[in-house]
C-alpha cells in the first residue's frame, strides 16, 4: 500500500508539472487565471480538510500520550532521562533548521526569487512585525478552550491538553471512562486523518500545476534548491546525531548506525518512520541495548522526539514566509522555536503531521494557512528524508539513555527478534 501510494504521489507530481507547463505555454490572460484558480480551489479544499481536523487531533493525541506516560512507573527514571534528552534534541533540531536556512539563504537566497507577495501579505506583515515574546507568553493560556478549538488556536489547545493529560495521569484510577472516550476520539480522528491524506496526490497535482502555470518552469529550480537545502540540513543533523552517539558509545557508534541502516532505509522508502518501528526495535535489541530501555524510549520518542520533522517545520516555515516577503525578527524566530517545540509533540502516527504543525504556526504568526501549498508539491520528497532522520534520532536517544542509566550495550547479545 505504501509503495502504491508513493507511486501515486510521484505520478501526481509528474502530471502536475506537465499540465502546469501546458497551461503556462498555451493559455494567457483570463484563461490562465481561470486555470490557476481552478487548481487553487482543489488545493484550498484539501487544506480546509486539514484545518478541520487540527483541533480534535492535537487535543486527543496529546491527552492520551501524556496520560499514559505514568504507566511505566517502574522505569520512571528512564522516562525522566529520556524527556531531558528529547528536549535537548528537539532544540538542536529546530535550531539547525533555523541556522541552515539562513546560511543557505545567503548562498541561494531561498524563496526570495519567487516574488509571491500578494494582496493578502499586507495583513500578515503587520501581524508578524507586531508579534512580541510577551504576546507569545500571554497567548499560551486560553480564556476558553471552546474558543481556542473553534479558532484553531493550536498552542492554547496544547496547554489545555497538557493539563488534562497530567490530571488524568495523577488520578489513581486514571479516569477510565474519560480515557476510553478520549482514546476512541483519537482513533476516530486518526482514521479521519488517514482519509484526508489519501487525497494528497490530488492536492499535490493541483498545487504543482498551479505553481508552474503561474510561475513557469523557473519555479522547479527554486524547488530543487529548497529540497537540496533541506537534505543538506539533514546531513548536518545526522552529523550531530552521530557525534552524540560517538560521545556515549565510542567506537561502537558506527556499529549502531550500521545496525539501524535497514529500518532507516525502510522509513526513507515508505516515508513513514512508524512503519520502521518494529525493525528498529529489533535492530536496537540485537545491537545490545537493554529491552527495558528500548521498549520505553522508542515509543516515547515517536511521540516526542521526531528530529527530522521538527527541523523541517523550522526550515519550511521560514521558506514560506520569505517567499511571501515576510522577514521575522530574531525575537519572533525564537518564539517560533518555542512554539514548534510544543506543537510538534504528540503527533506520532499522524500522516503528514508536519503540514498540520506548519499550518498552525503560519496562522499563529498571522500568515495565511493556504501558503503551505507552496511546499505541498514537494512534501513527499522531504517526508522521506525526515522519516529516516526520525528513526536515527530515536535510536541515538535509546543509546544515550542507556549510557545515562550506567549501562553499556552488550556486544554478545544474540538476535532476539522483535517479540
Amino acid at each position: 500500500m505504501n509503495r502504491l501510494f508513493t507511486a501515486f504521489i510521484v505520478g501526481s507530481m509528474i502530471l502536475g508539472v506537465a499540465v502546469g507547463l501546458a497551461c503556462n505555454q498555451f493559455l494567457s490572460g483570463d484563461q490562465l487565471t481561470a486555470a490557476v484558480d481552478g487548481f487553487n480551489l482543489v488545493t484550498t479544499l484539501f487544506l480546509r480538510l486539514i484545518k478541520m481536523i487540527i483541533a480534535p487531533l492535537v487535543f486527543t493525541t496529546l491527552v492520551v500520550g501524556i496520560a499514559h506516560m505514568e504507566d511505566a512507573a517502574a522505569i520512571r527514571g528512564v522516562g525522566f532521562k529520556a524527556i531531558v534528552w528529547f528536549i535537548l534534541a528537539s532544540m538542536v533540531s529546530l535550531t539547525v533548521g533555523l541556522l541552515m536556512f539562513h546560511l543557505l539563504s545567503n548562498v541561494w537566497d531561498l524563496g526570495a526569487n519567487l516574488g509571491m507577495t500578494s494582496e493578502v501579505t499586507t495583513k500578515a506583515s503587520v501581524d508578524a512585525s507586531n508579534f512580541t515574546l510577551k504576546e507569545f507568553i500571554t497567548h499560551l493560556i486560553p480564556t476558553s478552550i471552546f474558543d481556542a478549538m473553534a479558532t484553531n488556536q493550536i498552542l492554547q489547545i496544547v496547554v489545555f491538553a497538557v493539563f488534562v493529560g497530567t490530571a488524568v495521569a495523577a488520578l489513581d484510577d486514571k479516569a477510565p471512562a474519560v480515557m476510553q472516550l478520549v482514546e476512541q476520539g483519537m482513533n476516530i480522528m486518526l482514521k479521519v486523518t488517514g482519509y484526508v491524506m489519501t487525497l494528497a496526490p490530488i492536492a499535490i497535482f493541483a498545487a504543482l500545476a498551479a505553481a508552474i502555470a503561474k510561475q513557469g518552469l523557473g519555479i522547479i529550480g527554486t524547488y530543487a534548491e529548497f529540497v537540496l537545502g533541506f537534505y543538506l540540513s539533514l546531513g548536518v543533523l545526522w552529523g550531530l546525531l552521530f557525534l552524540a552517539a560517538l560521545v556515549v558509545l565510542g567506537g561502537r557508534a558506527t556499529g549502531l548506525f550500521s545496525a539501524i541502516a535497514p529500518p532507516t532505509l525502510l522509513a526513507f522508502s515508505t516515508a513513514s518512520s512508524e512503519a520502521a518501528y518494529p525493525r528498529t526495535l529489533e535492530a536496537l535489541e540485537r545491537f545490545g541495548l537493554p529491552r527495558r530501555v528500548v521498549s520505553f524510549v522508542l515509543p516515547l520518542g515517536y511521540s516526542f522526539n521526531l528530529d527530522g520533522s521538527m527541523m523541517y517545520c523550522t526550515f519550511a516555515t521560514l521558506f514560506i514566509a520569505k517567499a511571501h516577503g515576510i522577514e521575522l525578527s530574531v525575537g519572533q524566530q525564537i518564539s517560533m522555536l518555542l512554539l514548534l517545540m510544543v506543537t510538534s509533540k504528540g503527533m506520532a502516527g499522524v500522516p503528514r503531521a508536519s503540514l498540520v504543525v506548519i499550518m498552525a504556526t503560519l496562522s499563529f504568526f498571522g500568515m495565511d494557512e493556504a501558503w503551505i501549498a507552496l511546499v505541498l508539491a514537494v512534501d513527499h520528497l522531504l517526508d522521506m528524508g525526515r522519516s529516516a532522520t526520525n528513526v536515527v534520532g530515536n535510536s541515538v536517544a535509546a543509546a544515550v539513555v542507556t549510557r545515562w542509566e550506567g549501562q553499556k550495550p552488550d556486544r554478545a547479545l544474540p538476535a532476539t527478534g522483535g517479540s
